[in-house]
């Protein structure tokens, strides 16, 4: 099976420094942040058409996504350093484990929501930084996209997502 479309992996060092730079995006919201509290929890916080993110939403969800995504990335690491068969991994946005994290860690004071952000891109980047070429090719087979690279799983569950956040929660503190 082939890479979904728009996988050629981004190149590690890159990969590094757009993970640091949209971390620091959101780091650099936090006074403006605090600074228009109380916000208030969004209603609905699902994946439905009328659900709507708040500041607290999205920064529960990045805190909470960075180390989940971590483990995934180390699942299928592991299966392939035993030289195993595209390990079972990830989970999709319904997953109501996730949902139910997020509803209980957007309540979370912010100072604690940004540490957590900041622990999570910690962890990665230093995971990063010695994830071996055997361990960049170790194969996932994940529910919608098929069978993947960690790279992939790097690549898209984590920079880009963490990229999209970024600019999720700009936009809002632009309102």
């Amino acid at each position: 099976m082939t890479e979904p479309a728009a996988a050629q992996p981004i190149p590690d060092a890159e990969a590094i420094d757009r993970l640091l730079r949209a971390a620091a995006r959101i780091r650099e919201l936090q006074p403006a942040v605090a600074g228009r509290e109380p916000w208030s929890l969004a209603e609905d916080f699902g994946v439905g058409p009328e659900a709507s993110w708040g500041p607290r939403e999205v920064l529960a969800h990045v805190a909470e996504m960075l180390p989940f995504w971590l483990g995934e990335l180390e699942r299928v690491v592991e299966a392939g350093s035993r030289g195993a068969g595209p390990v079972p991994f990830g989970r999709v946005a319904e997953d109501p484990m996730r949902l139910g994290i997020l509803d209980r860690d957007r309540s979370l004071p912010l100072r604690e929501l940004f540490d957590r952000i900041d622990v999570g891109t910690d962890r990665w980047e230093r995971r990063l930084r010695v994830l071996t070429p055997g361990e960049r090719r170790a194969r996932g087979l994940h529910v919608r996209a098929g069978e993947v690279a960690a790279t992939w799983i790097r690549d898209r569950f984590v920079v880009t997502h963490l990229e999209e956040h970024a600019s999720q929660l700009e936009e809002i503190m632009a309102r």
